[in-house]
């Protein structure tokens, strides 16, 4: 057993994916402890289970750190712990799938064609709303005198802004990026996903679902 001077420190990120049903606080823990064999135990230690439920998978629910605390006291009674990570956190369960190299390109073609067309059609419908053909050819009038013909060197100059304009915003080419920091792509499916896991947590906790101190280790509270 764990002497009352080891201290053991854990830490837990928003969002934990798991592929097996038993969970273990090592599989959605960070554990650190100077007696190797205390977290060596601690890792095994069982967190919850998610079963079927009508022919569905139970698959997601939020667990507080005090149930994890719980769980390690329940082995360790003396050990003083030291929570470094969030203090409410979602664990989602995910079957091991392994799609086909062919399902993955036609997943990959459906993305690419949809943001191209509707990439296109917000900058048609922009373009129309403000007639920036018109515009262009009263500019082009009025700059050298002679009638537009619709293709002009205002209508080029503009296409490859809009395209580098395109690159420099969203900092991405292909697998490359200009600079270090993070496509504003990135910050906005970072910001979604916290807003996510915050709505997710807080239901949880509200329908009184949340994996707490007294509670069963099945997610929702309810035994097999």
């Amino acid at each position: 057993m764990a002497g009352s001077k080891d201290t053991v420190y854990i830490k837990a990120d928003r969002n934990v994916e798991v592929t097996k049903s038993d969970v273990t606080l090592g599989d959605v823990l960070k554990i650190e402890c100077a007696n190797p064999s205390v977290t060596a135990k601690i890792k095994t230690i069982k967190l919850l289970k998610f079963h079927h439920i009508d022919n569905k998978h139970q698959n997601r629910t939020a667990v507080s750190i005090l149930k994890v605390i719980e769980c390690i006291h329940s082995e360790y009674p003396s050990v003083d712990i030291q929570n470094m990570g969030e203090q409410d956190f979602i664990v989602t369960y995910e079957e091991q799938q392994t799609a086909g190299g062919f399902i993955h390109f036609l997943k990959l073609l459906g993305v690419v064609v949809t943001s191209f067309i509707g990439a296109a059609f917000s900058i048609m419908t922009f373009n129309n709303d403000v007639d920036t053909s018109k515009l262009f050819s009263q500019i082009y009038e009025q700059m050298t005198g002679t009638a537009s013909d619709g293709f002009t060197i205002l209508e080029l100059t503009y296409s490859i802004g809009l395209i580098i304009g395109i690159l420099v915003f969203f900092n991405h080419f292909g697998k490359k990026k200009f600079t270090v920091d993070p496509t504003p792509m990135e910050v906005e499916m970072r910001l979604y996903e916290n807003d996510i896991q915050t709505t997710l947590i807080e239901n949880y906790s509200r329908k009184e679902k949340e994996l707490d101190v007294g509670k069963s280790d099945t997610p929702g509270g309810h035994r097999t």
